[in-house]
């Protein structure tokens, strides 16, 4: 028996509950003048604003929001946030820091969970993820071009989009979070315009990331694609590996993009102990002290944002203190280190043991359930899965590297949204009703 397809206004109608979170996404394409540096940006408000739209949906349909399992994961973290907010060393920054910990891992993605009812909703805003990294890398690679990025060794190249100097990271983390999605597609069983449109974006992505010269996000997209390529299947892989180095053979060794200083970053990864950048020098001593922090108040540690009121207490005399940052639109500026650049250890030094477990536990649920669920998976509905779990390793890799700060952290807060909606919400078969915490009324199981 065969099903006439639904008429466009109806296909329209059906994406409608997922569209405040594309347009989530849609606001990080701006400048940083709509925004400004500082505060929350427009991409911040809207997240909060999806999350408003959600409770009175919830309030309004009367469905229970979240099943057991899933309350259980995405509320773990707020046990340790709360006990180190109560223990931080004032009260603004307390409170400042448990709404950031609870938008980016507690609400935002419990809102993308209940908005994303389908596998048509997860692939609209897969290719969310994958245009916004398109607009952000194009942006990247202009700025390299044209000398008009952020300042690196001396020069106005560095790729950083829209994100501007104060946010180094950003267009970076836009790029590999959407090159990721990328090759999640293009591994999957879809339809074949959909495949090679996904892996001919992977390969765009490629230049941008590589002229982002962010180590971290080399190293955990490496991960995060070395993990679907694993999942997709042994020959899949060699293919997509064969094409990927032919693509870095032709953009660095054919073309001469950026060799030498692309070279010289990489190098570096493995300076640690022989003649570090500067950079390098910041970032273990930094990490030196978040450990020393934990050392002494091992259990609670020292409360959130008591980074910053105890580094110089703890930190070696090589911590430069500050970073310098200029170009790509803003004027020079010394932008203090306030952070590790090591979520692991930024948790660990604020929030001592009882964070760090309650924020990885809730992680590694997250992990195991989403790995478990792509592993049963029938092929053709295989890309989910792929992203999902490509998403969850990059960023579990990259915050080794890396924590939360910036406009771009609201990317951060969608993806670990995607991740739950298939480790915890979402069916398992293609063209599935809804995810099993917002279950269909009868009224609209008949209209499908």
């Amino acid at each position: 028996m065969s099903h006439a397809p639904a008429p466009p206004s109806r296909r329209i109608a059906a994406l409608l509950p997922v569209l405040p979170a594309v347009a989530v996404l849609g606001l990080l394409a701006l400048p940083p003048s709509a925004g400004g540096t500082d505060g929350p940006g427009p991409a911040d408000v809207a997240s909060g604003l999806v999350v408003l739209v959600c409770v009175l949906r919830l309030v309004r349909d009367r469905r229970r929001p979240l099943s057991h399992t899933a309350a259980v994961v995405l509320g773990l973290p707020v046990v340790g946030v709360t006990v180190a907010a109560l223990g931080a060393p004032s009260a603004e920054g307390g409170i400042i820091g448990l709404a950031r910990y609870l938008q980016i891992f507690v609400l935002v993605p419990a809102a993308v969970l209940l908005l994303v009812r389908d596998r048509a909703d997860v692939r609209l805003l897969t290719w969310s993820f994958v245009g916004l990294a398109l607009w952000q890398g194009a942006v990247g690679v202009h700025q390299y071009v044209t000398g008009t990025g952020a300042s690196y060794r001396g020069a106005h190249i560095r790729a950083v989009g829209t994100f501007g100097p104060q946010d180094v990271m950003g267009m970076a983390t836009v790029v590999a979070v959407g090159m990721v999605c990328a090759v999640g597609l293009a591994l999957g069983h879809t339809g074949v315009r959909q495949r090679v449109g996904a892996a001919g974006c992977a390969l765009a992505l490629l230049l941008p990331l590589a002229l982002s010269f962010s180590r971290g996000a080399w190293i955990a997209t490496a991960v995060a694609c070395t993990l679907q390529l694993v999942l997709a299947g042994l020959r899949r892989a060699l293919k997509v590996a064969a094409a990927t180095a032919a693509a870095c053979v032709v953009l660095v060794g054919g073309l001469g993009v950026g060799t030498q200083m692309l070279q010289e970053r990489i190098d570096s990864i493995t300076q640690v102990a022989d003649a570090p950048d500067q950079s390098v020098a910041d970032r273990y001593a930094m990490w030196s002290a978040s450990t020393a922090m934990w050392r002494e108040r091992p259990v609670t540690g020292v409360g959130l944002k008591g980074f910053p009121e105890y580094r110089d207490g703890y930190a070696s005399v090589a911590l430069s203190s500050a970073s310098d940052t200029e170009g790509a639109g803003s004027a020079y500026l010394r932008q203090p280190l306030l952070s590790p650049h090591n979520m692991y250890l930024l948790v660990l030094g604020e929030q001592g043991l009882i964070g760090l477990l309650c924020l990885v536990g809730s992680w590694l649920a997250l992990l195991v359930c989403a790995l478990r669920r792509t592993r049963s998976t029938p092929r053709q509905g295989m890309d989910s899965g792929l992203v999902a779990c490509g998403l969850l390793v990059w960023q579990l890799t990259d915050f080794a590297y890396s924590d939360i700060g910036g406009h771009s952290t609201v990317v951060t807060s969608m993806a670990f949204g995607l991740v739950a909606w298939w480790a915890l919400g979402g069916t398992g078969e293609e063209g599935a009703a809804a995810p099993v915490a917002m279950p269909l009324t009868a009224k609209e199981a008949v209209a499908r």
